[in-house]
């Protein structure tokens, strides 16, 4: 299960400490011209090192195109590409070799599979996300041809709840108090889908709501979702979450209100698609942490290396290009049956 999506798919490959990770784009439109610059402002806004918000391992995350592209305009053919790991420094994680680290996936990988690369979580590692984050910015540029917007965004870190695109003063105090206490925060990120017509989504199985909440708890850290009036809705009335139809000044139809959150009936209804991701607080803290080695004696694992102390940071634009991705997977879908939307 190394692939993402039906007809605009995404597998991935690769390790944290290994020589490259990267993937391939196999259903890219032809004929797109890549913006090589939004791309790389896209995996900027992911690369580690970026800022003291997130982990000093600096990454220069550009991805090199193997194929799919002739004189950066896409082919239709598959895309491959691998993102170099240049600052992996894998004596850090020496003293792991034999720890299972709590609440990480070196023990279920263990009983999986018999073997495990404890070298950053290896194959678990959320270095893997840099290669989402460029089929992503690939499916963003496809979905602006059709007049859609895929816009994530911080709504929590920590105690502190701000909307903002980058990371607040009250926000970078929260995560340098966490730092210097040796521990961790979590957080929630929203992302709202704008121009998305009605008509998108595959029942009963492939609903769009279940669609994105597949690709956002496949992130690493991902512990919930939730889209529209989402769990608040379970205190409210049903006279209060009603999304009365009124006629809109195009001739269309339209809502007065949006708590479906762009969603009914697992079908896109042309208003804006919110919703939200809620992120552990990382599992790796610098603090002495109690567990157990390969043989089950209990042993005090004190970490190294250079962690996060939120994801949410470099979260929001894997939650971007995850909910890009799973948008044109499908509109790519509803083409299949003769839809004519995007003609």
């Amino acid at each position: 299960m190394n692939t993402f999506g039906n007809i605009f798919r995404l597998t991935t490959f690769g390790e944290s400490h290994g020589p490259v990770t990267g993937g391939v784009i196999d259903g890219m439109p032809a004929g797109i011209r890549i913006d090589m610059d939004a791309l790389e402002t896209m995996m900027a806004r992911r690369r580690p090192g970026s800022s003291g918000n997130v982990s000093a391992r600096r990454e220069a995350d550009r991805p090199e195109f193997l194929s799919g592209l002739l004189d950066g305009v896409t082919t239709g053919t598959p895309i491959a590409f691998t993102i170099a790991n240049t600052d992996a420094r894998s004596a850090d994680y020496d003293a792991m070799a034999n720890t299972y680290r709590p609440c990480h996936a070196d023990y279920t990988y263990q009983m999986k599979y018999g073997i495990r690369d404890h070298r950053g979580g290896g194959r678990a590692s959320a270095r893997e996300t840099a290669a989402r984050v460029v089929a992503g910015a690939l499916a963003k540029q496809v979905l602006t041809g059709y007049g859609i917007s895929v816009d994530a965004y911080i709504l929590q870190i920590g105690r502190v709840a701000e909307k903002s695109a980058e990371v607040t003063a009250a926000m970078k105090a929260e995560i340098e108090e966490a730092r210097a206490e040796g521990d961790t925060l979590g957080g929630i990120v929203g992302c709202t889908i704008s121009g998305c017509p009605a008509g998108i989504g595959e029942p009963m199985y492939a609903k769009l709501q279940a669609m994105l909440a597949g690709a956002m708890m496949s992130i690493n850290a991902a512990k919930g979702f939730d889209y529209g009036s989402g769990f608040a809705g379970a205190a409210m009335r049903g006279s209060e979450l009603i999304d009365t139809f009124i006629p809109a000044s195009d001739g269309t139809i339209t809502t007065l209100t949006n708590h479906s959150g762009g969603i009914q009936g697992g079908i896109s209804n042309g208003q804006p698609i919110d919703f939200r991701v809620v992120f552990k607080p990382v599992a790796t803290m610098m603090r002495p942490m109690q567990t157990v080695d390969t043989d089950g004696s209990p042993v005090t694992l004190q970490p190294r290396g250079r962690h996060d102390v939120c994801v949410v940071p470099r979260a929001v634009a894997v939650v971007e290009a995850m909910a890009a991705m799973t948008v044109l997977d499908a509109i790519m879908m509803d083409q299949c049956h003769g839809s004519t939307r995007f003609v």
